[in-house]
Order: C-alpha cells, then sequence, then structure tokens
C-alpha cells in the first residue's frame, strides 16, 4: 500500500492541511465516528457525565481516541488520509481558527510524538475545521472524524 500526501502551499507557504491524499494498493478503508471526549460515566440517554476537560484536554483525548481506534481496527495514524474537526464557538474574529476551542498547537504537539508526518509544519493530511454552535453535550468543545487507509 502507498499513501501520498500532497501539500497545499498558498505564496510560498506551506499550509496547515494537506491537499489531497492518493491512496493505491489499499485492502480498504476505516471510517471512524466523530471522537469526542466524554467522562467515563457519559450516558447520553440518562443524560449523565459530560465532557472531560478543557479544550486542551479534550484535544488530546480525542486524538488519543482515534489513534487507539485505529489501531485496534488495523491501521494506524500512519495511513491517515483525511480529517474534519468540527469546533465549537464562540469565533470572536468571525472566523473559526479565532475559537479558543481549536487547538492546532495541541494537535502539532500530538503528532509530533506519535505520528510526525503528519504535523501541520510537515505534510498533515488533508481536512477541515467547521465551526459549529452546538455538539452533541454542551461541555464539548471538539468532535473530530478521521478517515485511514487499511494496508493490504
Amino acid at each position: 500500500m502507498q499513501l501520498v500526501t500532497h501539500k497545499k502551499m498558498k505564496g510560498g507557504r506551506l499550509m496547515p492541511w494537506g491537499k489531497g491524499t492518493v491512496v493505491t494498493g489499499a485492502k480498504g478503508y476505516v471510517f471512524l465516528a466523530g471522537n469526542t471526549a466524554t467522562t467515563e460515566n457519559y450516558d447520553p440517554e440518562n443524560a449523565k457525565g459530560g465532557a472531560a476537560g478543557d479544550a486542551a484536554t479534550q484535544w488530546r483525548l480525542i486524538l488519543a481516541n482515534i489513534k487507539a481506534d485505529l489501531e485496534e481496527l488495523g491501521s494506524s495514524l500512519d495511513h491517515l488520509v483525511k480529517i474534519t474537526q468540527y469546533v465549537k464557538g464562540p469565533f470572536p474574529n468571525g472566523g473559526v481558527l479565532s475559537s479558543p476551542n481549536f487547538r492546532l498547537d495541541v494537535m502539532d504537539e500530538f503528532f509530533a510524538e506519535h505520528c510526525p508526518k503528519h504535523c501541520s509544519y510537515n505534510n498533515p493530511p488533508p481536512s477541515e475545521v467547521i465551526g459549529v454552535a452546538a455538539l452533541a453535550h454542551p461541555d464539548l468543545v471538539v468532535e473530530i472524524v478521521a478517515v485511514a487507509a487499511l494496508p493490504g
């Protein structure tokens, strides 16, 4: 299997997301459900539990969950094809990137440790950052969806 992530450049600068990933020879793909950072006692049907910690903590827990889920399903962070980040407001300057809940620094720190090829300053996978008014629980500030290739 081969994955080639093409860098996104603007004005000679590397953008913190990839242009696209071309996958050849994969056995299949892993489409993860949206990952959030909830407490161990989280029970949405009975309105118990909630979000775990502040924005940075939530990002770290979600990324660790994605890593574990991919490995459990036969893939890994090395085989990421695409990620989608849903970030809850506020958006002080009108854009998602101005939200205190958007933590590219935490994502870079995580990928630097667990999969350096996907840091935003290196060769990140294609991604979207979408601003939302609410997520499943009022204390959740981010949800991340990942797609990875399944090595043959």
